[in-house]
């Protein structure tokens, strides 16, 4: 599978940047699995209106499709479809009095190719997002075709008892108090995963 892969030199100009403090934490938690790890993956996962939501990980593969930035004691694995929003990306670590973990600093910021898809990212951010929270829940924007939204519930909304009473009651009705052309919300959230699900996939 390597041999597919797209490789650049960390000493080159790569595709995106780790600094020296997140790659002396990423050798460290390295050293500490036993497996043996082939690097550090990232992807993103989601966005909002103004900024995307990354995935950051070890990996003991790569993907046939990744893109492989070499460094000294390690690769980072970017994933082939994030590549583009990623160009340009720094990765740090932070540990002060105030925060301590991983920083991404992206020069790119997330659009929409569909102005109305960009407008619904929007409500989802200033209003929805907010009032869910409150439960430790949050809402992803998917996509939007013609008359249906397609979106995923996380964090506490995943597996919740009231999921379908929040989408019915409340998110699709704020959807639908600003865009009533949007006649369908569609939950693709798989509830029988997470922690605590309320939801028990189905057997058989």
């Amino acid at each position: 599978m390597k041999n597919f892969l797209k490789k650049l030199k960390g000493d080159e100009t790569p595709l995106l940047e780790v600094t020296e403090a997140a790659q002396e934490k990423i050798q460290a938690v390295i050293e500490t699995e036993e497996v043996e790890v082939e690097g550090l993956r990232i992807s993103i996962q989601g966005r909002t209106a103004t900024a995307f939501q990354y995935s950051l990980g070890l990996a003991t593969e790569a993907q046939e499709d990744d893109i492989v930035v070499e460094y000294k004691n390690f690769n980072v694995l970017v994933d082939a479809e994030s590549a583009s929003d990623l160009k340009g990306a720094v990765i740090d670590y932070v540990d002060d009095l105030n925060s301590s973990g991983f920083n991404i600093e992206n020069p790119n910021t997330p659009t929409w190719d569909n102005p109305k898809a960009q407008e619904v990212q929007k409500l989802i951010d200033e209003r929805i997002n907010p009032a869910v929270a409150a439960h430790g829940g949050q809402i992803e924007l998917l996509n939007v075709e013609d008359d249906a939204i397609y979106i995923h519930m996380g964090g506490g909304c995943q597996g919740c008892g009231m999921a379908n009473v929040t989408l019915k009651h409340g998110i699709e009705a704020m959807i639908q108090e600003v865009f009533p052309e949007i006649k369908h919300v569609i939950d693709t959230t798989d509830h029988g995963a997470g922690d605590n699900p309320y939801y028990s996939p189905s057997k058989g």
